[in-house]
């Protein structure tokens, strides 16, 4: 299958944060009205822009055109159904979720912080990160030399100095946008699209969290699970709730794919960066795999 065609470089120098935020803008009045289908001249008459500027810039810079998105904000509700309870346990199984040899050990690893590391406050820790305009809003993007702790889409006025010291008080924090760029790239994408490089990631979080998380990381790019299935997945079939506390206290958005898991009856349910967000992300993931663009086991 052909990959997704490439997305352009965050600049350090946000050279294209207006249109980052104009396709934000965009998707967010395409959820609010999904149910009517309106038109892209509707859309740029409510954005007060013209309708070429959108399309070109939408489609350039979220992967897909503002029809195909909005077509499959729709498709989602439906595929929201899940395809039956045993789906993502089967899924996990063929993975090799239970032992060694995990399929996605081959695009993503994930290593969690030792209990010191957490006690002193990351003492000792280096930390890089950087702000970066996305399609579904500004993205804190922190790293350590062992990988990615910390996806963050930061709420008006939220500041990322301060979310930082809050976590790691004591770690060496400098402000490197260059170095996080990579990384705040990849976030909408499949982890195993080919030809990319592994993804590591280090975070922090308890055994249990940790075991969820790796459980979602299973997850293909554009499948949904229900919190029941996931539970299910790791061995706790009836731990759904305190599994859905694990998914809310991800601190990984979007490559720790917390978005996937909905309600078992369909409902989105929370998501800790917006209701609106999650529609998003699942609406874009969708209409790229209904196009057929996306490469098996991503």
């Amino acid at each position: 299958m052909p990959c997704l065609p490439a997305l352009p470089p965050f600049p350090p120098e946000a050279a294209d944060a207006r249109g980052y935020r104009r396709v934000a803008d965009a998707i967010v009045w395409l959820m609010r009205h999904a149910e009517r289908q309106p038109t892209l001249a509707e859309l740029a008459a409510a954005l007060s822009v013209s309708e070429s500027l959108l399309q070109r810039e939408f489609t350039r810079l979220a992967g897909v055109s503002p029809k195909r998105f909005l077509q499959h904000l729709t498709v989602t509700a439906a595929k929201a159904s899940l395809s039956g309870p045993g789906a993502l346990l089967d899924h996990a199984y063929a993975l090799g979720l239970s032992g060694g040899g995990r399929l996605y050990d081959h695009f993503v690893t994930l290593e969690a912080m030792t209990p010191g590391e957490y006690r002193d406050g990351g003492a000792g820790l280096a930390l890089a990160w950087g702000v970066h305009d996305t399609a579904f809003g500004a993205a804190l993007v922190a790293q350590s030399p062992r990988g990615v702790c910390l996806v963050h889409f930061l709420a008006d006025g939220e500041a990322p100095g301060a979310l930082l010291g809050q976590r790691w008080p004591k770690a060496a924090v400098r402000h490197d946008a260059a170095a996080t760029a990579a990384v705040a790239a990849r976030l909408f994408r499949p982890l195993a699209e080919p030809g990319a490089a592994p993804l590591a990631l280090r975070v922090q979080g308890s055994n249990f969290q940790v075991q969820v998380w790796r459980a979602l990381l299973a997850l293909p790019y554009g499948a949904l699970a229900s919190y029941g299935q996931l539970a299910a997945a790791i061995g706790r079939p009836g731990a759904a709730r305190a599994v859905g506390g694990a998914v809310g206290a991800n601190p990984v958005a979007c490559l720790i794919p917390c978005h996937r898991v909905i309600r078992a009856e369909g409902a989105l349910s929370g998501y800790r960066w917006g209701a609106e967000r999650k529609a998003g992300l699942i609406g874009l993931e969708a209409a790229h795999c209904l196009a057929g663009e996306v490469p098996d086991h991503a």
